[in-house]
C-alpha cells in the first residue's frame, strides 16, 4: 500500500508519470524502503496506463466484492438463552447490599 501511496502522491504532485525513483524518493522521505520486488511489479502492472483508468478499474473490481454487510446479528442465540439469567443475577447482586455502598473509599476520621 506505501507504493501505492507514494505513486499516487507523486501523481497528485504533478508527475503524470512518476517512474521507481520518484515512488522511492517519497517513501526515502518518510524513512521506509520498499520492497524492490513489489516496487517492479506495479511499475510494470501501470506501466502506460492512465492512472484514472487504472482507479476505474480497481472501482470496479472492489464493486463486485461482496462487503458481508447485514449478516452481524446473529451471534445473540449463542448462549441459550442466559442472558436474562445473568441480568437477574446482578440486579439480585445489587438488592442485596440494599443499594449502599459499605466500602471503606471515604475515610471520614
Amino acid at each position: 500500500m506505501r507504493i501505492i501511496g507514494a505513486y499516487m502522491l507523486a501523481y497528485l504532485g504533478g508527475n503524470a508519470n512518476p517512474d521507481a525513483a520518484a515512488v522511492t524518493s517519497i517513501l526515502d522521505s518518510i524513512g521506509e524502503k520498499p520492497d524492490e520486488e513489489r516496487l517492479k511489479l506495479f511499475m510494470s502492472q501501470v506501466e502506460g496506463k492512465d492512472i484514472a483508468d487504472v482507479i476505474e478499474a480497481g472501482s470496479k473490481k472492489l464493486g463486485a466484492v461482496p462487503s458481508g454487510g447485514g449478516g452481524g446479528g446473529g451471534a445473540g442465540g449463542a448462549d441459550g438463552g442466559d442472558g436474562e439469567a445473568k441480568k437477574e443475577e446482578k440486579k439480585e447482586e445489587e438488592e442485596e447490599d440494599g443499594g449502599f455502598d459499605f466500602s471503606d473509599d471515604d475515610d471520614d476520621e
